[in-house]
């Protein structure tokens, strides 16, 4: 059974010899009334506070657990940018490696070329020289059947002063 302060001051009491003060036991029940009326709202009060509370409680409930998916999300997305990043870095670095490779191919190759043609020029070098010597050789003995054709005139030249003066 609910008792309201109603309840307490309407309630009445058998009238006996001998028995209560009635104004007494009115003072005592209007008391009890108030009491009791102060002591209902205080409660309703407090039910209200209680339910807010209850309500302001939840709110936090979803908000931290909004705020643990948000952390989870971001550690997963982090997870993801460093694994991203790191993938990233092996591509660079393979690209670079590549890069690298190709150019020291092309390096290698120019290397052979030059060494091609370093080697061809020599070959040619020699060549000249041999073309050099055999043409010199060639003057060389030109010149000593030049110079033997002369020795050969200038004996007959001589004979020949020699038979014009005598």
């Amino acid at each position: 059974m609910n008792l309201t302060p109603i309840d307490i001051q309407q309630q009445q009491f058998k009238v006996k010899f001998r028995g209560f003060d009635v104004r007494e036991v009115d003072r005592f029940l209007e008391y009890l009334s108030e009491t009791f009326g102060a002591l209902l709202d205080e409660n309703k009060t407090h039910k209200e506070r209680v339910r807010r509370l209850k309500l302001e409680m939840q709110g936090f409930k979803e908000r931290e657990e909004t705020f643990k998916r948000a952390m989870l999300n971001s550690q997963k997305i982090v997870e993801q940018m460093k694994i991203n990043a790191r993938k990233s870095a092996e591509i660079i670095i393979a690209e670079s490696e590549v890069k690298a490779e190709k150019i020291l191919n092309r390096a290698h190759t120019r290397l052979s070329q030059l060494h091609d043609d370093i080697f061809e020029l020599k070959r040619q070098r020699i060549q000249i020289e041999v073309q050099i010597n055999s043409i010199l050789d060639a003057h060389s003995k030109l010149l000593e059947v030049s110079k033997e054709g002369m020795e050969a005139i200038d004996q007959e030249d001589s004979k020949i002063k020699i038979l014009s003066n005598a």
